[in-house]
């Protein structure tokens, strides 16, 4: 049984802040704004993931209001993503992850955020892909206010 599951998530930029995307740091003058490290792609990817399975989403397992989950290591959040998506069965086929930012590029990050993502899911690189997108200087992203990222997951459950 093939299942097929979507994320979105956005946070906002602040000056000072580290910038953390796919597991990765990345050199920036701004990060996000957020109750955990502000890993925007992660969480979107964590939302594909849960939402394949009919597992609800980030904020039931993982809620903002949590002081457990304040400052967290997004990673360690997938990687329980993950660990919910065994316990029911199932395993993960592929994911594919488009974050969109203005600045910085990002494209000499992105093998090493499909290695770290691979590795954190425990599937091979090959399952996993993540691409960078502007939005041409539109709209909140455009201005630099924020970053957006979208994911897709294919998840089965083995016969």
């Amino acid at each position: 049984m093939f299942r097929i599951g979507n994320g979105y998530d956005v946070h906002a930029l602040a000056e000072g802040l580290p910038l953390r995307l796919g597991g990765v740091r990345v050199e920036h003058t701004a990060g996000c704004i957020a109750h955990s490290d502000g890993d925007v792609a992660i969480h979107a990817l964590c939302d594909a993931l849960l939402g394949a399975a009919a597992l609800g989403d980030i904020g039931l397992h993982f809620p903002d209001t949590s002081a457990e989950f304040r400052g967290i290591d997004s990673k360690i959040l997938l990687a329980r993503t993950a660990d919910l998506l065994a316990e029911a069965g199932y395993v993960i086929g592929n994911v594919d992850l488009t974050i969109c930012l203005q600045r910085p590029k990002i494209q000499p990050y992105i093998p090493q955020m499909r290695e770290v993502l691979a590795g954190v899911m425990g599937v091979a690189l090959g399952q996993v892909s993540v691409k960078a997108t502007t939005t041409e200087k539109l709209g909140f992203v455009g201005r630099e206010e924020g970053i957006a990222a979208i994911a897709s997951a294919l998840i089965y459950m083995p016969e």
